[in-house]
């Protein structure tokens, strides 16, 4: 079988996969966030923490608790690395420093999961399972909340209320991740990959010594690392390591856990709303924009040209001989086009297009589908902004879903979808003006800029890959990429949840025959020109300095 049809059919059964998940999880996650009723376990957490799940709560009141929750998350994290010495099973790793402390506890509760750090070298069984883990269910069960929240937003009227963000985040881990995961995890032992608390040992001898490895609670991380579009690595090479993806089964796999939350969250926007129809449209976009990106990388890596492409089939530089280029290609546009940031391939050694390709998929906002949650809300108001650029056309007040898009949703919208690229352009550009940052670039000229580029937009948009040339652990990429993961995460929260309130509050908008017809094809064309122009007229100069000029100069 040629690598290129391989490639083909395993995305013709990841496709499958994910449709026939769709409509049953859709619904279920529909119905957690409808139910009146608290489980006995979940009433055990409500209680220890002093929240009462029943009473609804005002868009500042909701992200005071996301931001109170956040808050604490990162206290705790930091400490826990900065106390990791002095920890039962530390495998005698020392503490984290504090930049590198602070680093990684901003990466883990935002949801981008950063790591300037070898994993295997540097974290113990207590902080790798009591607080990266951890932070991986509670920072996608975050991001779910919020994106709910808006979903009542639209769904509800004459209210301000959307809810309680305690029964919102305590739900999202106990009845969707963990028995997701506990199942995920089962699957990923069975394909071979190692769950124990063994400490370090000695494999074989080779050439100049011994290697050593470590064991760890590696699928039960795995598992929600992909499900919750996290991307932390048990192991410094993340699922290119045969600990955490052990062969073509497990990698599919993966791929399938990144990408079914994210869509089928879509089926839960249409359900919470009241029409299936508006929820397709929104799941006709994300897929149309998925499938062409990974067409377009397919394409890309299995190009090349010259005798060693030739010889490999494509681009093999930085790929598993496990995976091959078909599976790494399906796999780094999966991660990038969510907000999950693991990796199955060396993305320097990318093409220059392709690493353009995964630039261009964070820079979107990764909403196609995005990460679990703010994949969901960030397509929702790239529609308010197509909604309102129709409006303009035909010279009608622009409204979706029943609501009228004003000056002040449009503002918080607008907001919104500054606040990203504002963070990644200013970050790259001082690390290119000053002297210090530039001494971490491994390469010079347009690839050394796109390693630059991609940390940013990795960190700002909560991604967490990297290109990997880049020596990131420093004082001032730890702090910088610290910051932006902050502000990337939280930042557009805010905007969310106050454009939520704003539309909870208002009265419906009858429908007449001027209204557009936001769950019909055209828009989700219009939808899809509207994500790729905005994105487009931000970022063009600085992918042409980068990717694009190295892809042309190949």
């Amino acid at each position: 079988m040629s690598p290129v049809l391989a490639g083909v059919l395993q995305l013709l059964a990841l496709a499958v996969a994910l449709g026939l998940s769709y409509r049953p999880l859709g619904d279920y996650m529909a119905k957690v966030y409808a139910s009146e009723r608290h489980y006995r376990p979940e009433r055990w957490i409500y209680k220890t923490i002093g929240a009462n799940p029943d009473v609804e709560m005002r868009w500042p009141a909701y992200l005071r608790g996301v931001l109170a929750f956040s808050l604490m998350s990162v206290l705790f994290l930091y400490l826990l690395q900065r106390v990791q010495g002095a920890l039962p099973g530390s495998l005698g790793f020392v503490s984290i420093d504090p930049d590198q402390a602070f680093n990684t506890a901003a990466s883990f509760v935002a949801n981008t999961n950063w790591q300037s750090y070898y994993g295997e070298q540097a974290m113990g069984h207590v902080v790798q399972t009591g607080g990266l883990a951890v932070q991986n269910f509670v920072s996608a069960a975050v991001g779910i909340a919020v994106a709910v929240a808006l979903v009542r937003g639209f769904a509800r009227s004459r209210t301000g209320e959307l809810g309680n963000f305690w029964a919102d985040l305590v739900r999202g881990v106990v009845r969707i991740l963990l028995p997701i995961s506990v199942v995920g995890a089962l699957v990923l032992v069975a394909c071979g990959a190692i769950q124990n608390f063994s400490g370090i040992h000695e494999v074989g001898q080779f050439t100049g010594g011994s290697q050593q490895w470590n064991g760890g609670a590696v699928a039960s991380q795995e598992v929600i690392k992909e499900l919750g579009t996290n991307g932390g690595g048990y192991f410094n090479a993340n699922s290119a390591h045969p600990f955490e993806n052990p062969n073509g089964l497990s990698n599919l796999f993966e791929i399938y856990l990144i990408l079914v939350i994210p869509f089928a969250l879509t089926r839960t926007f249409g359900r919470m709303v009241g029409s299936i129809r508006q929820g397709y449209a929104i799941l006709a976009t994300m897929a149309t924009i998925w499938l062409v990106f990974t067409a377009l990388m397919m394409w890309t890596e299995f190009a090349g040209r010259g005798p060693a492409f030739d010889i490999a089939g494509g681009a093999m530089e930085g790929k598993e001989t496990r995976f091959g280029i078909g599976a790494s290609a399906i796999f780094s546009v999966a991660t990038t086009l969510t907000s999950t940031g693991a990796v199955n391939s060396f993305h320097s050694s990318n093409t220059g297009f392709g690493g353009g390709i995964n630039l261009l998929g964070m820079q979107l906002g990764e909403i196609a589908p995005g990460g679990v949650g703010s994949g969901l809300y960030g397509m929702l108001i790239m529609a308010i902004i197509a909604v309102f650029i129709a409006g303009l056309m035909v010279g009608r007040t622009p409204e979706y879903l029943g609501k009228k898009i004003g000056t002040r949703e449009i503002k918080f919208a607008a907001c919104y979808i500054l606040v990203t690229p504002a963070l990644v352009l200013g970050f790259t550009a001082l690390a290119m003006a000053l002297p210090t940052p530039a001494n971490s670039m491994t390469n010079s000229g347009a690839h050394g800029f796109s390693e630059i580029l991609y940390a940013y937009t990795s960190g700002a948009n909560n991604n967490g890959s990297a290109f990997a040339g880049l020596n990131a652990d420093t004082q001032w990429f730890n702090s910088t990429i610290g910051i932006a993961m902050l502000l990337g995460r939280f930042l557009p929260m805010v905007f969310v949840l106050a454009l939520a309130g704003s539309l909870a509050e208002q009265t419906p908008v009858p429908e007449t025959a001027g209204t557009l017809r936001t769950e019909k094809p055209l828009f989700t064309g219009l939808l899809v020109g509207t994500i790729l122009i905005v994105t487009g007229l931000t970022y063009f100069p600085a992918l042409a300095l980068g990717p694009l000029a190295e892809g042309l100069a190949a």
